[in-house]
C-alpha cells in the first residue's frame, strides 16, 4: 500500500442564493475535483483496474466525457459499460482535455438555460428538466469523483481533492 500523500483540499463552493448558481457552483466544483484527481496520475497505473469491476481512473473520467455529452450536448450513447474503456492511444492529457473541453462546452449550452423547470436543449430526444439535469449530473460526477478518489489512494497514496 503506498504512503498516504494529503493534497490540498477544496472546501465545496460558496455560492449566490440561487437555486441555479447552487447547483451549477456544485456540479462545477465536482467536475474540477475529478479533473485534478486524474491529470497527474501516473502512467499505466491510471489505466490499471485495481477493483474486481475493472474499474480505472481514466475509464471514469472518459465515461464522465460522454456522460457529459448525452446530457448537455445531445449525443447518443448506445453502449455505456464501453464508454469506461480507455483507448490505448489515449493518454491522462487527452482524455483530461476532452472531459474539459466537454465540460466547457456544456457550459455554454448551460448559460443560455435560465428557467430550471424548462427541458433540457436536446435536439430529436426527449429531454428531462434542467433542474433534473444538473442534480443528476451532481450525482454522478460526486459518486465517480468518489471512486477516483479511493483509485488514486490506492495507486499512489494521494488524496482529497
Amino acid at each position: 500500500m503506498p504512503t498516504t500523500k494529503r493534497r490540498n483540499d477544496t472546501p465545496p463552493p460558496r455560492t449566490a442564493s440561487s437555486e441555479a448558481e447552487v447547483l451549477r457552483g456544485f456540479l462545477d466544483y465536482l467536475r474540477a475535483s475529478i479533473a485534478v484527481k486524474v491529470e497527474d496520475a501516473p502512467e499505466p497505473q491510471v489505466r490499471m483496474a485495481a477493483v474486481p469491476s475493472g474499474t480505472n481512473l481514466l475509464g471514469l473520467l472518459r465515461h464522465l466525457t460522454f456522460v457529459e455529452r448525452s446530457m448537455f450536448l445531445g449525443y447518443r450513447v448506445t453502449n455505456w459499460q464501453a464508454t469506461f474503456q480507455a483507448a490505448p492511444t489515449d493518454t491522462v492529457a487527452t482524455v483530461v482535455e476532452r472531459y474539459r473541453e466537454t465540460v466547457e462546452r456544456a457550459n455554454e449550452i448551460l448559460d443560455g438555460c435560465t428557467d430550471l423547470s424548462a427541458p433540457v436543449p436536446r435536439p430529436g430526444r426527449p429531454a428531462p428538466s434542467l433542474r433534473w439535469a444538473l442534480t443528476h449530473m451532481i450525482e454522478e460526477t460526486g459518486r465517480h469523483a468518489g471512486h477516483a478518489d479511493i483509485l488514486r489512494e490506492l495507486i499512489d497514496g494521494s488524496t482529497g481533492r
